[in-house]
């Protein structure tokens, strides 16, 4: 056997070392990383009502639960004012745009009604703002 053999040989045994080992570790690797993520047990679900203490009466739970529909009703009625607001501030930028294209002498049925239509919704958004009574 010449030297060139002996040179090839062990390459080629390492080449396949390396190819064995390769492909342990990829066979092997998921079933540790699999054990070692099921061995941590998960964190805790954060709560989001850490502040408040837990209930011990039916009077104190309605009271929750009242004060949880508030809230929320609350949320929905500054919405709504937004969305209303938001509705009345493309009128009105309409209606300027209307007003400023018609002639001095004449104002179309289509700009009274726009106006009509600001002045209902103005008026619900002033209730809204008032609340609930």
């Amino acid at each position: 056997m010449t030297l060139c053999e002996v040179s090839v040989r062990s390459r080629t045994f390492a080449w396949m070392f390396l190819v064995f080992c390769l492909a342990f570790f990829l066979a092997v690797a998921p079933h540790a990383s699999a054990q070692r993520q099921s061995s941590t047990p998960p964190p805790p679900a954060p709560r989001s009502d850490i502040s408040q203490p837990p209930i011990t009466s039916a009077d104190e739970a309605e009271a929750r639960i009242a004060s949880d529909m508030a809230k929320k009703a609350a949320k929905d009625r500054v919405a709504a004012l937004k969305k209303d607001t938001d509705k009345l501030l493309k009128l009105s930028v309409e209606l300027k745009q209307s007003v400023d294209q018609s002639d001095e002498n004449v104002l179309s049925l289509d700009v009274i009604k726009k106006a009509e239509e600001i002045e209902k919704l103005a008026r619900s958004v002033k209730e809204k703002m008032k609340g609930p009574n």
